[in-house]
């Protein structure tokens, strides 16, 4: 008798299908739909991207960074440095302000990683807050009020404003399905099997071996370098960037931790089912002011009572069904 191991489903071939069918779609937006929908699209990959990361970090690592705003932060005023003060195209800018904020990254996570748990996180968000003031400090890039990117350099994007709409559609669908996609690939990896090992049991992954902090470190800078690309993206989106939209804890890591929650956390699937109700309730439930606010936290503690895992880890557990399976599988027996 001999096992078939594979680490595909039927489910999984059946998802990866209809992904690339929903990428070519995608892909297609900015001719078969308005201005307006490929910056809804381009907003939703935004926070697939960063509910993606945050997931990696705090689901599979535990480590709970309400800070992450500052590598948003971060790289959307790097591609403003470059394109301002050094005149770079600002599309030349976006992989750059990855690298750099990735830098950055490295003695960010020597400071915070002296701290643990609840400290941890307060940790982050000081960070966060102390780069928030710093940059309200550089009146060359607009001080506290922020700046503007001026015509002759948008115009560096593109010629005309349709393929410029559709450049930066297309870097969003890049980076929200890449990110996507590099988590995915990182969870298959020998690192992946390692943080699975930390998010089932940390204290017995100890025990075989795995350097728990370097683990951890390396992931902390990978996060924070994807993340400065999604801050490189709003720059572009936006073309103007003020200390407080770009450094704002509400847009880039409540929400976030809301998408997280509610979609599961700890599973790569729960990241996207949880950014799609999200974009769902926003959408319907907007207008109805600070009662939509209020609507999203009820949910979000109804969900943690019933669900802990998130409704997708609800849904995983009842039925056993992994969109994005990461280890290997035992199918059936075969006779040989």
């Amino acid at each position: 008798m001999s096992d078939i191991i594979s680490r595909s489903t039927l489910a999984s071939k059946l998802a990866g299908l209809v992904a690339l069918v929903a990428i070519a779609v995608l892909i297609a937006a900015p001719w078969w739909g308005s201005v307006a929908t490929e910056r809804l699209i381009g907003e939703f990959m935004v926070y697939l991207a960063l509910a993606s990361l945050w997931n990696l970090l705090a689901g599979y690592t535990g480590l709970v960074s309400v800070g992450q705003q500052s590598f948003v932060g971060f790289g959307a005023y790097i591609v403003f440095s470059l394109a301002l003060l050094a005149g770079w195209n600002p599309l030349y800018a976006v992989p750059m302000a990855g690298i750099a904020t990735a830098l950055i990254a490295i003695p960010v996570a020597k400071l915070v990683f002296r701290l643990q748990g609840a400290y941890f996180a307060i940790g982050t968000w000081v960070v966060a807050e102390v780069f928030r003031l710093g940059f309200a400090q550089m009146s060359i890039l607009g001080g506290g009020s922020g700046k503007s990117m001026p015509a002759n350099v948008v115009k560096q994007i593109a010629e005309t404003k349709f393929w410029r709409e559709a450049t930066i559609y297309w870097l969003a669908i890049a980076i929200g399905i890449g990110a996507l996609a590099m988590v995915y690939a990182l969870l298959r990896s020998r690192i992946g099997l390692a943080l699975t090992a930390i998010r089932d049991n940390e204290t017995a992954s100890v025990s075989l071996g795995i350097r728990i902090e370097r683990v951890k470190y390396l992931v902390y800078v990978f996060v924070a370098g994807m993340t400065g690309l999604v801050g490189a993206l709003f720059a572009l989106q936006k073309i103007r960037i003020t200390p407080d939209a770009a450094f704002s804890v509400n847009d880039w890591t409540a929400f976030v931790i809301f998408i997280v929650v509610i979609g599961g956390i700890g599973t790569i699937e729960g990241p996207i089912f949880g950014t799609i109700i999200y974009f769902l309730l926003r959408e319907f439930l907007a207008d109805l002011g600070s009662i939509y606010l209020l609507i999203l936290g009820a949910l979000a503690i109804g969900v943690m009572l019933t669900a802990p895992k998130g409704i997708w880890g609800f849904i995983q557990a009842r039925f056993n069904l992994s969109l994005f399976p990461t280890g290997f599988r035992v199918l059936s027996k075969d006779k040989s």
